[in-house]
């Protein structure tokens, strides 16, 4: 009986140790596993922001007008309608053009003898910023105006100079609308010595070919 009790105590006692030792063995032969790299993370392209603005176009506008000089009295202001065309070159951030313009207008003042500026006809230089589809700009350049009148001083048609601002704004890759102030200036107009200065504010429709 003896030697089965203590070969029982012993089996016992060195179960344990076996089962110890073997998860023991088994995590130390186990390979580490190794976590995966992550993903890169890419930063989506830059998105330019000018587009293109190189083309002809050609449209109208309607806007309001007023004449000053010294010798009219009371106001001269009224109506202004038109055309225009031109073509744009956009070299990027820079936008270079010419057109041309043609108002008609009901500006009139008949305090003094009736005065009436019938057309002004426009040459012009555009220098403009592309911010996507707003086009800021400036514009000068050459005006011919004609004047009907009972005083014949002043009764005919004169060249001067104008500057002004402007803007448009892209709706399509076909129509664009915006506004320009144009400030222009005739100096002793049809010799007459008298000097005219004109301000028009318009709204303008324009379609890009």
């Amino acid at each position: 009986m003896k030697p089965t009790l203590k070969t029982t105590r012993v089996s016992l006692f060195a179960l344990p140790l076996a089962i110890f030792g073997g998860v023991a063995t088994a995590g130390g032969l186990a390979e580490p596993v190794a976590a995966p790299a992550p993903a890169p993370i890419l930063a989506p392209a830059p998105v330019p922001v000018g587009s293109d603005w190189t083309g002809f176009y050609a449209g109208g506008q309607l806007g309001y007008g007023q004449v000053e000089a010294d010798e009219l009295d009371g106001d001269t202001d009224g109506a202004t309608y038109g055309v225009h065309a031109g073509y744009l070159y956009d070299l990027g951030s820079v936008v270079l053009g010419g057109e041309l313009d043609l108002d008609g207008t009901n500006i009139e003042n008949d305090t003094d003898g009736v005065a009436e500026l019938d057309t002004v006809t426009r040459a012009k230089v555009r220098l403009g910023y592309d911010a996507g589809d707003w086009l800021p700009y400036v514009t000068a350049g050459i005006a011919q105006a004609r004047v009907s009148s009972d005083v014949d001083a002043i009764d005919g048609d004169d060249t001067g100079g104008f500057g002004g601002l402007g803007v448009e704004y892209r709706l399509s890759d076909s129509l664009r609308i915006g506004g320009e102030v144009l400030r222009h200036q005739f100096d002793d107009f049809n010799d007459s010595g008298i000097d005219l200065e004109a301000t028009t504010a318009s709204a303008r429709v324009s379609f890009q070919f």
